[in-house]
Order: structure tokens, then C-alpha cells, then sequence
């Protein structure tokens, strides 16, 4: 730990992995239960399609707009899985950033294809951007809530 600082900022990979697979997992599965309602109410069948065939993202009917719209609502919610997991304003571009690139690597085995779908790239970089900004937002109110000082302070534990 170095001085002057109050968090420790030593390199722990075991903290960081598990970090990624928590956010990976809460993701999808936040993803995977929004995008069988979306499937529910348009009555298509729910298949891995709709979370990897970037065809799949369209507007041309019900079902492909429920789709997206799970998208966006899935980015809230996992800017709410990032004030949970990761805690820290600075490094929740660093995980959103990782969440969509091994999505895009993700997509890009399910397809046997590189995505070239406008429609695609546009949804994920919206996703991206609320759920970065989300989560920042989310970990600056933790982050600054105020410490107590004084004398009444001292007789009260705090949660730093």
C-alpha cells in the first residue's frame, strides 16, 4: 500500500477474475431472464439467438424491439451490478468495457462471423455508455457520502 492513500491498490488477480466472472454471470443472467419476457410477450421462442445472433437486433417487429428494449434494461441493471461488485467509480469503464468486448467475442464464435450489423454495434455502444455512467453515478454516491468528524464521531463506529 502506498502512502497518502486510504485503499489498498496492490494488483490481486484473484479479486480482479473473480470480479469479471461475477459480472459476466449477473449479467447474462439478468439478460437472459429479460430477454425470455421480451420473447413471452412477442410469443417467439426464447433460444440463445437473441442474446448472441446479432441479426436478432431489429426493429422490424415486435420481437426484435423487445429485444433491444431488453438490452437498455439489462444496462441498468447491470450498472447496479457494478456499484455491487466492482464499488469503484474509476474502474467501471474498465469492467463495462470488458463486459462488451468479450460479448463481442462472444457473438463472434455464436455466428462464426464478425458482426456487421450497424443495428448491432449502435446497441451495444449505447449499453455500454449507460452502464458505465450508471455504475459510475452509483459508486460516486457511495464514494462520497461524507465521513463523520468531531466528537461525536469518535463514540460511533463508522462504515468506511
Amino acid at each position: 500500500m502506498k502512502g497518502g492513500t486510504f485503499r489498498n491498490t496492490q494488483w490481486d488477480p484473484t479479486l480482479l477474475t473473480s470480479q469479471i466472472v461475477s459480472m459476466q454471470f449477473c449479467v447474462y443472467f439478468t439478460l437472459g431472464l429479460l430477454v425470455f419476457v421480451a420473447n413471452k410477450l412477442s410469443g417467439d421462442n426464447y433460444s440463445l439467438d437473441h442474446l448472441f445472433e446479432y441479426h436478432e437486433i431489429h426493429i422490424y417487429d415486435l420481437g426484435g424491439r423487445l429485444v433491444i428494449c431488453a438490452f437498455v434494461l439489462n444496462a441498468f441493471v447491470a450498472s447496479l451490478a457494478l456499484w455491487c461488485i466492482v464499488r469503484r467509480a474509476k474502474l467501471c469503464l474498465d469492467f463495462s468495457c470488458t463486459f462488451h468486448i468479450l460479448h463481442l467475442l462472444a457473438c463472434w464464435w455464436y455466428n462464426r462471423s464478425f458482426p456487421a450489423n450497424a443495428s448491432w454495434w449502435l446497441l451495444n455502444v449505447i449499453t455500454g455508455t449507460i452502464m458505465c455512467i450508471g455504475g459510475e453515478f452509483l459508486c460516486l454516491q457511495t464514494e462520497m457520502k461524507e465521513i463523520p468528524v468531531g466528537y461525536a464521531a469518535l463514540n460511533q463506529k463508522s462504515d468506511v
